[in-house]
């Protein structure tokens, strides 16, 4: 592979210079209409053999194009914070807006590359790890995020020359990777060349920059990213969907006509059983074990369920160090500037910690979907997306348990009601939950689909009746304890 970049490629400084106000002025303005737009942002990847030049391309870079709209993130080994943390945690963390450029140094390969040429990962652990930087990176494309990747290769002669140089600067010792020098350069070019062939895609392009002659290098880099913000500019073809198969049938029922609404509790029987999970639930979350692992608690179902007051017990024997309630509902301008599952990633509880979601991602493919703020190919592609981000959770060792409450159409009207009589209980009615009651076929069906098509091994649905509030909340309870007990 890359037999073209091995040629020399050299670009005369006086043809350089010649060309540059015009490379600086097609830059600016494909930037600037991009800002003014506002359909997408870009990150710029930068990647390739030490001592090629990446930092002083890009510092170029700097001086061609609108700083202010421009950021450089810089990632060596995760820090505390973001070991407590999913890997691509940091990442989802600094998505720059739609309009904005990040340039990224340092980036979700540098890990796998660094395993890879120590021999810390297998073949199969490769292939599982460029799965799920595919499915990242995808994700962020359909979410409106142009991904242009470069690779930087230099002839060994040259990059031994460079190296040296590097090393008589002190101050520059921090800019090499200790996986890209001279002592491993072969096994990082094949590991290269691998990650290329397995990553390069139409939504996120791996471009080979020969990097022996500055001024090519630069010029190249330039046009490449002139070239892709254009043809992103001009496309307005539909992205791929991908959702799993749902169950079909002649007459459509789905997972919720099976919750039996009618299950109760007694006041007794139900403080007791109460008392008793609420304690169990203090002590495990008070364990060595524990502290080892992130929990997350996501609550949804109809209007009126109940919640908020089912969040109450859950949340009242633990720590208030360790936990953090997340009321979600319409996304900020900020967040509608990003990939829609960037406000939860930012969320995320640290090892040891609990976040607790009333409502969550799946509004996406309920509210988003009825009411139709989401196009057909945004919501349906959100299922696989988000079974992707539940099983990068469990694989990092979250715990995740999901609830919908389940009420009856007839139930709901009644607490409604209820609502609008008690003055301490007006603020949880609005003129929404009224007209969302007018389409309870609509999120019926949702509803279905979404457990149907997100309810997996790792991260099942627990169906609650919630007709009796006093089931429903000694059944979540239960549930937690179970599957806290299961895990550690």
């Amino acid at each position: 592979m890359f037999a073209s970049a091995q040629l020399p490629q050299t670009l005369d400084k006086s043809d350089f210079k010649e060309l540059e106000p015009q490379l600086r002025d097609d830059l600016l303005k494909a930037q600037l209409e991009m800002i003014e737009r506002k359909d997408f942002s870009v990150i710029i990847l930068v990647d390739g053999l030490d001592g090629a030049g990446k930092g002083e391309s890009i510092a170029r870079l700097y001086g061609w194009m609108e700083a202010r709209h421009l950021v450089c993130n810089a990632y060596s080994e995760p820090g505390k914070e973001a070991r407590q943390h999913p890997p691509f945690w940091r990442y989802w963390r600094d998505l720059p807006a739609k309009g904005e450029t990040a340039v990224v140094f340092g980036s979700w390969y540098q890990p796998i590359l660094r395993a890879r040429i120590y021999g810390e990962l297998d073949d199969d652990g490769f292939q599982r790890e460029m799965m799920k930087v595919r499915r990242f990176e995808e994700m962020l494309a359909n979410e409106g995020v142009l991904i242009l990747k470069f690779w930087y290769v230099l002839p060994a002669d040259v990059q031994k020359q460079r190296l040296k140089a590097i090393e008589k600067k002190k101050a520059a010792r921090h800019v090499l990777a200790d996986w890209s020098t001279l002592k491993n350069r072969d096994k990082a070019s094949q590991t290269g060349e691998e990650i290329i062939l397995a990553t390069s895609k139409g939504y996120a392009p791996w471009f080979v920059i020969p990097s022996e002659d500055a001024e090519y290098r630069d010029a190249a880099l330039a046009q490449t990213i002139t070239r892709s913000i254009n043809l992103k500019l001009a496309d307005g073809t539909a992205k791929q969907v991908a959702a799993p198969p749902v169950v079909g049938g002649l007459e459509k029922r789905s997972a919720l006509d099976a919750i039996d609404l009618s299950a109760s509790l007694n006041k007794k029987t139900y403080e007791k059983r109460r008392d008793d999970l609420q304690e169990m639930l203090s002590e495990i979350s008070d364990t060595k074990k524990f502290a080892k692992r992130g929990m997350v608690l996501v609550f949804q179902g109809n209007d009126a369920a109940g919640k908020g007051g089912t969040i109450r017990r859950v949340i009242r024997p633990l720590d208030p160090r360790i936990y953090q309630v997340h009321p979600i509902s319409a996304p900020s301008d900020e967040e509608k500037a990003r990939p829609y599952l960037w406000r939860f990633w930012r969320r995320l509880p640290r090892r040891g910690h609990v976040a607790i979601f009333d409502r969550s991602w799946y509004e996406r493919v309920l509210v988003e979907r009825v009411e139709g703020y989401a196009s057909h190919e945004e919501w349906l592609r959100a299922y696989d997306e988000i079974n992707s981000f539940e099983a990068e959770l469990v694989g990092h060792g979250y715990l995740v348990c999901k609830f919908w409450l389940s009420i009856s159409a007839e139930e709901q009207l009644r607490r409604f009601k209820a609502r609008e009589e008690t003055s301490y209980k007006q603020h949880k009615i609005t003129d929404d939950d009224w007209r969302n009651r007018l389409k309870w076929d609509q999120y019926a069906i949702a509803a279905g689909d979404m457990i149907d098509r997100t309810s997996t091994r790792d991260a099942p649905w627990k169906l609650v009746s919630s007709e009796d509030k006093r089931h429903a909340r000694v059944e979540v309870l239960q549930t937690i304890c179970d599957r806290l007990k299961e895990e550690l």
